[in-house]
C-alpha cells in the first residue's frame, strides 16, 4: 500500500473480501478500522464501504440497494421484522428495518395505523416505508402499547432508526 498524506490508498481487496466474510459469519452489521490515517468502514445495510484517508474521503458510488427481505415486495406485504431494542425504562424501541420515507397511515385520508396508547400485537401493522415506490409494511413484532412515536409523517428515515416506543 502507497504511504503518505493526502495519497490515494488503493483498496486491498482481498483484505476487504475477509472483512465481509467474517462480518456475515459472526453477524455484524458494521465494522469501523483505523490504521494512522487510513480508516475503513464496512456497513450492511444501505451505504456499504465507505474509505477516510487523510483529509480525502473516497467512497464508492451508491446504488439503491433493497433491505434484506424473503417476501415480495408490493403494497400490502409485510416487511422483514422490524428490529425492537430493550432500552432503560422497561420500553422497546421498534427500528426501522429499511431506508425509506415513513407514513403512519395508507393514504393521507386514512387514519393512522396506530397512535400513542394503542394496544399492538407481533403482527399489528405500526406504519408504512416508502422506498423507491414500494411501501412496505413494518410490523410490531411483539405485544405492547405504543408510548410515543419518534418520527413525523412523511418523514425520511435511515436503517436502523427508532420508530417506535412500546412498553411491553
Amino acid at each position: 500500500m502507497a504511504e503518505g498524506k493526502n495519497t490515494g490508498v488503493p483498496l486491498d481487496l482481498e483484505r476487504l473480501r475477509e472483512l465481509i466474510t467474517l462480518m456475515e459469519k459472526h453477524d455484524l452489521s458494521e465494522v469501523d478500522l483505523q490504521n494512522g490515517e487510513q480508516r475503513c468502514r464496512l456497513r450492511r445495510g444501505p451505504q456499504n464501504v465507505s474509505v477516510v484517508s487523510g483529509a480525502q474521503h473516497y467512497a464508492p458510488p451508491q446504488y439503491a440497494a433493497p433491505a434484506v427481505q424473503a417476501a415480495p415486495q408490493q403494497t400490502g406485504t409485510p416487511a422483514a421484522p422490524a428490529a425492537a431494542v430493550p432500552i432503560n425504562d422497561g420500553s422497546i424501541l421498534i427500528k426501522s428495518p429499511t431506508v425509506g420515507t415513513f407514513y403512519l397511515s395508507p393514504s393521507p385520508d386514512d387514519p393512522p395505523f396506530v397512535k400513542i396508547g394503542a394496544t399492538v400485537k407481533p403482527d399489528t401493522v405500526v406504519c408504512l416505508i416508502e422506498a423507491m415506490k414500494v411501501y412496505n409494511q413494518i410490523t410490531a413484532d411483539l405485544t405492547g402499547t405504543v408510548t410515543e412515536v419518534l418520527v413525523g409523517n412523511a418523514e425520511p428515515v435511515e436503517f436502523g432508526q427508532p420508530l417506535f416506543r412500546i412498553k411491553p
